[in-house]
């Protein structure tokens, strides 16, 4: 897929998309992997590149993200729309006692992205959440994130949306480096991290990354 100065990627979800961006600058993109899209897609930005747009907010669970995503997403009409939500709503029912069932997990992200393609005539990606225990109690977050996974990738298909299957490619990745090298508690990405999320959404994009993105 190519992207020109048309086109308005916006990116959708917790502190993995956040990744620390300046929030009283709509231009700020972070430090994580939206950073590095945008390194390597808008480089020539002055010769055609997209415009990107980071909307992730920290500690943000899919109810969250329901509530700002009218004035956050669809009033910035993107034509690039790329959420990943998730992994919050396993973590604060563990050290919050805030529960998000499944069934209703499942019926906020289904309103998201069915809002979405009615009123945007945007291209959906949905990025599966993951998680990468670090310390032996996260090993039990891992029976809640299942379903939630597998909401994702139905939600999806039912719209869809390109995949990238972080759950897959994630532990793939620490099984070489490392849990902690990936994610140093288990949630958020290191830059090793964050540069293989963006290679997979690049390849999902079918953008070529060789000489792209940063590599440290």
């Amino acid at each position: 897929m190519s992207f020109t100065e048309q086109d308005r990627l916006l990116f959708a979800g917790d502190s993995i998309t956040d990744s620390s961006r300046d929030r009283t600058d709509p231009a700020s993109l972070g430090k994580g992997y939206v950073r590095q899209i945008a390194d390597r897609l808008c480089a020539d930005r002055l010769r055609g590149g997209p415009e990107v747009v980071n909307q992730g907010l920290n500690g943000n669970r899919i109810y969250d993200l329901e509530a700002r995503w009218t004035a956050d997403v669809l009033a910035l009409r993107p034509t690039v729309l790329t959420v990943k939500i998730g992994i919050n709503d396993t973590w604060r029912t563990f050290d919050r006692g805030l529960p998000s069932p499944v069934g209703k997990f499942r019926a906020a992200y289904t309103r998201i992205l069915a809002s979405a393609r009615q009123h945007l005539p945007a291209d959906l990606y949905v990025i599966t959440p993951f998680l990468l225990p670090v310390e032996p109690e996260q090993h039990a977050w891992q029976d809640d994130l299942a379903p939630r996974i597998e909401v994702a990738l139905d939600v999806a298909t039912e719209f869809g949306a390109r995949l990238v299957r972080a759950d897959l490619f994630m532990p793939r990745a620490a099984a070489e480096h490392g849990n902690a090298t990936l994610a140093p508690d288990g949630v958020h990405p290191s830059p090793l991290g964050h540069r293989i999320l963006a290679e997979a959404w690049l390849a999902a994009a079918g953008v070529p990354v060789e000489d792209g993105i940063p590599r440290s």
